[in-house]
């Protein structure tokens, strides 16, 4: 391992970061682990730590050197003959990359997708890697990571922690928000706002998940007759034909074009966060995190989500929001949105600003690295 260098009393790092290949890392970037490595390292180098990023050739961060593997993501990328050869070829080739190059770094940050790959060459190294885990967890997922004891598990919540049972986990870092951007506006106007991704979850009998909880949203709306904007990316299309589209009218309406992939811009997604009286997050899976509620609450909108996943450690209870007991289904929502005018806006976004900011995610992994390399030291 490199030493670390210094200047002004402080210590400075050179760092690795294993980006994804499914989706660049940008300015523009949508998808919460792309614009969670964004964040990450663009706060980084604010800091003076010198930062590598292994990705795709199109992943560009101000600063920053990219290590390519590929010209351009998955996604943006014509149709493999055989996606599954090529998407692992390609992710081989960038395990094996970290594999060479490791030795010029005092870290590595692995966030690839997914996040287990990386770790098969783990034992190779002299350089401590830490790996955050941005996805759900899974019995699946929990094994396999457990079979890697040689390096840093981050989970993105406690309740994300809560629920590996053989993965040892070194610590729990939130995830942090742009304040700058979901920037606050104590107006509101009166709708209520629903974003998620239409993903292919499907419960154990094959029908669809609705993770992000649309349904509970629009019944919500129907039977409180509030106006309700909705929009996200659609991955199962026929959901949205069968289950999201025969409810549309005036006050029930889609924002944006029907798209797999997110389309509207952050500015925009803030502008209609900025607005809504309310954020609705009635998930039907364990959400790891929930960007959204944090980028609702930093625009001072309260958030009404049920209680699974990390929604609890986000809201607190009857100041940014309501936590809602799942099966009080549509009824226990109505009597939160009739209690939603208490909410101060101003209490929402101070408590983002304190808890769940760039920054604060910043500097919490930065005392995460110091904290292991002290102890390798």
């Amino acid at each position: 391992m490199d030493p670390l260098f210094q200047g002004d009393d402080k210590k400075y790092m050179k760092i690795l970061i294993a980006s994804l290949l499914k989706r660049a890392v940008n300015e523009k970037t949508l998808s919460s682990r792309p614009r969670i490595i964004y964040e990450l390292v663009t706060g980084l180098v604010k800091k003076g730590h010198q930062v590598t990023m292994i990705g795709t050739a199109d992943s560009q961060i101000p600063g920053v050197v990219t290590v390519p593997i590929i010209d351009k993501s998955f996604v943006e990328l014509p149709s493999f003959e055989n996606p599954f050869y090529a998407e692992t070829s390609f992710l081989v080739r960038l395990a094996k990359k970290i594999e060479e190059i490791s030795q010029n770094f005092d870290i590595i940050h692995n966030h690839t997708y997914p996040e287990f790959l990386n770790l098969l060459i783990s034992k190779n190294l002299k350089t401590p890697i830490v790996t955050t885990i941005h996805a759900q967890v899974t019995p699946e997922l929990d094994e396999v990571l457990s079979l890697f004891n040689n390096t840093y598990f981050i989970s993105i919540s406690q309740a994300h922690k809560n629920q590996f049972k053989k993965t040892k986990i070194f610590k729990v870092v939130y995830n942090g928000i742009d304040t700058n951007i979901y920037s606050f506006q104590e107006k509101k106007e009166d709708y209520l706002l629903w974003l998620g991704r239409m993903a292919r979850a499907k419960n154990t009998d094959s029908t669809f998940m609705d993770p992000k909880g649309v349904r509970h949203a629009i019944k919500l709306a129907e039977v409180t007759n509030s106006r309700l904007l909705m929009s996200g990316n659609i991955e199962d299309m026929k959901f949205y034909e069968t289950d999201v589209k025969p409810h549309l009218t005036e006050k029930i309406q889609w924002v944006g074009p029907l798209s797999s992939e997110l389309v509207l811009t952050k500015p925009e997604v803030a502008k209609l966060m900025q607005g809504a009286k309310a954020f609705l997050m009635p998930i039907n899976w364990y959400e790891p995190f929930g960007l959204v509620i944090a980028e609702a609450m930093s625009c001072g909108t309260p958030v009404i989500g049920f209680d699974r996943g990390a929604v609890k450690e986000l809201i607190v209870e009857g100041k940014t929001g309501f936590v809602v007991p799942p099966e009080s289904g549509v009824e226990g929502l109505k009597i939160a949105l009739n209690k939603v005018n208490q909410i101060k806006p101003q209490d929402c976004r101070d408590h983002v600003v304190k808890n769940f900011s760039t920054e604060k995610m910043v500097d919490n992994y930065e005392k995460t690295y110091l904290e292991i390399l002290y102890k390798l030291i």
